[in-house]
């Protein structure tokens, strides 16, 4: 028997399903830890993107709990629109199945491999089907799915489907249950940190192997999705083009403007013409030979960048410094949003946030927040473009150390919308070396590092101001009371003298025999309304005044007190506690205050 036809009887198709199943870690399932955080990271990304393409404020559950030694089962469920039933095999127990790979729009997903895989993962490693539950309406009963992947086919297999009764109006809930470990526990509460940062409008519960997580709602502004647009004569390819062509008749320049965007009517005459066309030549006679020219001509021709406000969706430079405020203390944050731009005809945007201070550890590198369409990465920071950039930026011309990335107690915030995010791989962990998105990202940046350099500088002078406002008053009274026992007079009021100095605004803290005193002079010769901000341990819940505004997070209770002082004016507050904390005045110039730690 020949060779080749010995061979020939051995070569065979394989599905996309085999294919995976013996490469998962393309997919982000190389090992049992990885596995949960991928899990959860694509069944999250798919609820965000339901809630939003339904226009609801997301409110998404999750469960991760152990079943064994090493096993864990994972419950995602949101308030999203459902999925109708006949559909739900496809979404789960089909790789390369789903709505998004063929529009051009902003979007977590697009490939339609990411929550099959996760399936795929759990019956290769326990040999369990996945669950789903999902109802479309408040008249539409729930329906139970119990599915999993025939992996010769990439076929859907239905184990049960029932209907069954269910507590929510619409939504989604999927079951997973797959050989794993929780040793990344941590590193999986940070993927939800960031994703609320991210995604302010989105409220998230977990409840970890018995610890719970919340990030809460920042704003209820539902978010519009954005709409999907037509493809860019830039980032066409010979092979795309030719199926476009295919099937298409008529003239070519009224394809072309049906058929692209930001090409009209004088546009596609210029694009016949370089290309050696007549305007009025019939699509269905184009020749390969025409088609090269034609792409020719798509790519030279001048045409206006894609519409990115309809479909991008960016996060906002306000929205980015309260998501980033809600989630960590610190002392400055700022946030960028740079114009739009494009690489290879697909429109992107770049946006930036810096963080100093605080709660942020101050040993060590900066915490490197990386994302992509509103999605954390995780993993492979090192092979990232954004972390490529943050190390290549000169930290220590904005005051900082550096060693790679900055150094000490600095949060940096990259964020990058497209509509074809480039990644390095299937995994989705980090941002291809693209030009143009590395420009934009540094100049991002530099920008913020300025900023950062003005707020450092600022807190540097207001320190020695406030060092030598302490120096004064703590000897002023001590000279005071000695002129005083020397001269056998009463201790004179040293308040004019201190203001004489000073002309400034005067903040004190101290504490004397269990008792915080709080105390604001006004040196300035005009009426001010201040903002007394304190934050502590302390409880303080006999303070008087009481103040205005209080909260907590963390065991730290910031406490607001709205003030009106006029000139040579003075306020006092007064409450139970140990004095641990910080106190800051608002309402005034910086170079107009004096804050003063007397505890210090």
């Amino acid at each position: 028997m020949p060779i080749a036809e010995d061979l020939a009887r051995q070569q065979r198709a394989i599905s996309i399903a085999e294919f995976f199943e013996k490469n998962k870690h393309l997919l982000g399932f190389d090992s049992p830890v990885r596995g949960v955080i991928t899990t959860v990271k694509e069944a999250v990304d798919n609820a965000l993107d339901a809630c939003e393409e339904a226009e609801v404020l997301p409110d998404i559950e999750i469960a991760v709990r152990r079943t064994g030694p090493e096993t864990v089962r994972i419950a995602v469920e949101d308030n999203g629109p459902g999925i109708m039933p006949e559909h739900v095999p496809f979404v789960f127990g089909k790789l390369l199945y789903g709505s998004r790979f063929h529009q051009i729009r902003q979007s977590r997903g697009q490939q339609g491999i990411g929550i099959s895989a996760a399936v795929l993962y759990a019956q290769l490693t326990t040999g369990l089907p996945t669950v789903v539950t999902t109802r479309t309406g408040a008249r539409e009963p729930a329906h139970r799915f119990e599915l999993r992947i025939r992996v010769e086919t990439n076929e859907p297999e239905v184990l049960s489907h029932e209907e069954v009764e269910w507590d929510r109006i619409h939504g989604t809930r999927v079951e997973i249950e797959f050989r794993a470990s929780l040793a990344a526990k941590k590193r999986l509460v940070e993927y939800l940190r960031s994703t609320g940062v991210v995604n302010p409008h989105a409220r998230l519960r977990a409840e970890i192997d018995g610890e719970e997580f919340v990030s809460e709602r920042v704003v209820d502004e539902v978010l519009v999705p954005p709409k999907a647009i037509k493809p860019h004569p830039l980032g066409i390819e010979l092979g795309q083009l030719a199926r476009l062509v295919e099937g298409a008749k008529g003239p070519l320049a009224p394809f072309l403007v049906d058929r692209f965007v930001r090409v009209g009517a004088k546009t596609a005459d210029e694009i016949c013409a370089a290309a050696g066309l007549a305007s009025t030549a019939r699509v269905e006679s184009l020749s390969g030979d025409d088609l090269s020219r034609l792409l020719g001509a798509l790519q030279s021709v001048r045409v206006p960048p894609p519409p990115t406000t309809q479909c991008l969706s960016p996060i906002g430079q306000d929205l980015l410094v309260r998501g980033l405020s809600a989630e960590y203390r610190m002392d400055f944050v700022v946030a960028r949003t740079r114009p739009s731009a494009v690489y290879g005809g697909h429109p992107f945007m770049v946006e930036a946030a810096i963080g100093y201070g605080g709660n942020l550890p101050v040993e060590g590198s900066a915490h490197l927040m990386r994302f992509a369409n509103r999605v954390p990465l995780v993993y492979q920071q090192g092979a990232c473009a954004v972390t490529r950039c943050v190390a290549e930026v000169n930290w220590k011309a904005y005051g900082l150390s550096q060693a790679g990335l900055p150094q000490g107690p600095l949060l940096i915030l990259v964020h990058v919308a497209s509509t074809n995010v480039p990644f390095t791989s299937e995994s989705k962990d980090a941002i291809a070396a693209i030009p143009e998105i590395e420009r934009e990202i540094t100049l991002a940046l530099r920008d913020l590092g300025r900023d950062l350099k003005t707020f450092i500088s600022r807190r540097d002078r207001t320190r020695q101001a406030e060092e030598r406002a302490r120096a004064v008053c703590a000897i002023l009274p001590e000279l005071a009371a000695k002129v005083a026992e020397v001269t056998e007079r009463p201790v004179p009021d040293i308040s004019p003298i201190e203001g004489q100095i000073m002309r400034k605004v005067v903040a004190k803290k101290w504490t004397l025999g269990g008792r915080v005193g709080i105390e604001v002079q006004n040196h300035t010769g005009r009426e001010l309304a201040l903002q007394v901000y304190e934050q502590s341990g302390d409880p303080a819940g006999d303070a008087e005044p009481v103040p205005d505004f209080a909260t907590e997070l963390d065991g730290v209770v910031t406490r607001v007190w709205q003030v009106s002082l006029p000139p040579g004016g003075a306020w006092r507050a007064e409450y139970t506690g140990s004095g641990s904390g910080t106190i800051d005045l608002r309402g005034v110039d910086e170079h107009r205050k004096v804050v003063v730690d007397l505890d210090v």
